[in-house]
């Protein structure tokens, strides 16, 4: 057992959420759009083609805004395929995850959905294989409401009102060798610039990410951002981040430290944009767009399903990129949530990658059911309670050492302020040993004026810390009340056992 003590102070406020730091990705890739979102034929199908228990999980979800369609896919995308009849739409090979593409699915569809699941749409353009014009080109039929040819176009596919998207991504990970069309920092950040320069001049009112490093880990990290930003500073608002966390040679420990990097990760964009903003004595800030972030098992030592696709031919939507989740991936799955609304000062957006199949919260199986993932538990608990403004909980706990970080704090925790209550979200990052965290809540009670109530608890842990839901057992790991949570002499008690997930709601 380790002692942990913690302060919950209203006032101690990093900033106001951007409700945006709950978005999600969807990609053409693999099975997420097709035998995932969409699947004529399901029994669970409506009208259009669109699975309704997938809708309602999504739902339940909460994501906010959806990035779309890429990714990787958008670099070689043409987006006028995916609209007009559908039936006279092209197939076209992607290169990107080597793959036939039916374009059944496009902008229109897209929207149908989004309005299904309540969610707001992020669009990509392609600055891979495409340029400032098709940029253009796009946003005019989505955004305009002058009489044009898109316009008059976009009218006779079904839809006279704008789609009225107002973030829009300046390409995809445009510093990885992999992407087609990849550029230099200097030959894109002049393009993104053009772009957006170009994209102002017809919508002023839109909200632009740019191109960040695909990893800190990428070679030319720091100075890509450094470089990109030079060229487009006066233009963005946003620089993009994207993460990704396995468990590597079973070190449960080390994986478990993920949320220390992702925060230094963080850290450092905001330093190098700040340092940008000082040589050109502006007092502009730009935030921060962690447009991907997740578990994925990019490295499988084991092969199977993150095998090249390139094996397989070209086929239509293959398995690929389905990662099962375990109680562990969950966990640090948390404390990354906890990381992003820590720095909800210059984190106004962000996307889990992705939502249905491919490094999923979501599974579902052609023509059976759809279920949750382990992930999808704290993701869909912080979404509903983590409204208001981000607090920050310093936390005095142990430590375990880190071989990349170091010496890391074993418990981690933040707390969300609303007009209706507090909600608090901590991990417990041992594995080995229950915290017992007692966390001082009388500033709290002093800015009320009453005593607070337990309204809820959850808690995320299993003996097994590599259960999982399956196809054959949905409903293994899930998670319960939080035993033991109590509230006495203004101070709240929880005893976290290891390797564990946990969310209090306090009215």
């Amino acid at each position: 057992m380790n002692d942990a003590t913690a302060r919950l102070d209203p006032h101690n406020t990093i900033a106001d959420i951007d409700r945006r730091i709950f978005g999600g990705f969807v990609e053409h890739l693999g099975r997420h759009i097709y035998d995932g979102i969409f699947e004529p034929g399901h029994p669970a199908a409506d009208a259009d083609g669109f699975r309704t228990d997938v809708i309602d999980l999504v739902k339940q979800l909460g994501v906010s805004t959806i990035r779309y369609p890429g990714g990787n896919f958008v670099s070689g995308y043409r987006w006028e395929d995916g609209v007009g009849p559908i039936e006279q739409r092209p197939r076209r090979l992607d290169l990107a995850w080597h793959s036939t593409e039916t374009n059944e699915v496009g902008l229109h569809e897209f929207q149908d959905w989004l309005d299904r699941v309540g969610s707001d749409l992020m669009l990509a353009v392609n600055l891979g294989t495409r340029g400032t014009q098709e940029a253009l080109d796009l946003l005019e039929y989505a955004n305009a409401s002058a009489e044009t040819a898109w316009t008059a176009q976009r009218a006779e596919n079904g839809r006279t009102e704008p789609f009225g998207v107002r973030m829009w991504c300046l390409g995809n990970e445009m510093d990885g060798p992999w992407q087609v069309g990849h550029r230099n920092a200097d030959d894109y950040g002049k393009l993104a610039s053009r772009t957006a320069k170009a994209m102002r001049m017809l919508d002023p009112g839109l909200e632009l990410v740019v191109c960040g490093s695909s990893g800190s880990g990428m070679p030319t990290f720091g100075s890509w951002e450094r470089q990109v930003l030079e060229h487009t500073f006066d233009d963005v608002d946003f620089i993009s981040c994207h993460s990704y966390y396995q468990e590597r040679n079973g070190d449960a420990q080390e994986f478990l430290a993920s949320g220390v990097d992702m925060a230094r990760f963080i850290e450092s964009v905001v330093a190098i944009a700040d340092a940008v903003a000082a040589t050109k004595k502006s007092d502009k800030r730009i935030m921060i767009s962690f447009d991907e972030w997740n578990v994925w098992y990019l490295h499988n030592d084991e092969g199977g399903q993150n095998d090249k696709p390139e094996e397989q031919g070209w086929p239509v939507a293959p398995r690929l990129l389905e990662d099962q989740y375990h109680v562990l991936d969950a966990v640090v799955f948390g404390d990354l949530l906890i990381t992003l609304l820590q720095h909800a000062d210059r984190v106004r957006s962000a996307s889990l990658a992705q939502l249905v199949n491919v490094i999923a919260p979501i599974m579902t199986e052609p023509g059976g059911p759809a279920w949750k993932q382990t992930t999808f538990f704290p993701f869909s608990i912080t979404s509903r309670l983590g409204h208001g403004r981000s607090v920050r909980v310093p936390v005095d706990a142990g430590t375990f050492t880190s071989e990349r970080f170091g010496e890391v704090a074993t418990v981690n925790a933040v707390a969300t302020v609303d007009d209706e209550g507090v909600s608090l979200f901590v991990v417990n990052r041992s594995t080995t040993d229950t915290a017992d965290l007692r966390v001082d809540l009388a500033p709290l009670v002093r800015e009320l004026g009453r005593d607070v109530s337990i309204a809820e608890t959850h808690l995320l842990h299993d003996a097994d810390r590599y259960a999982a839901n399956t196809l054959t057992d949905r409903d293994r790991v899930g998670v319960r009340p939080l035993d033991g949570a109590v509230l006495t002499d203004d101070a709240l008690s929880l005893t976290l056992p290891a390797v564990s997930w946990a969310a209090v709601r306090l009215v």
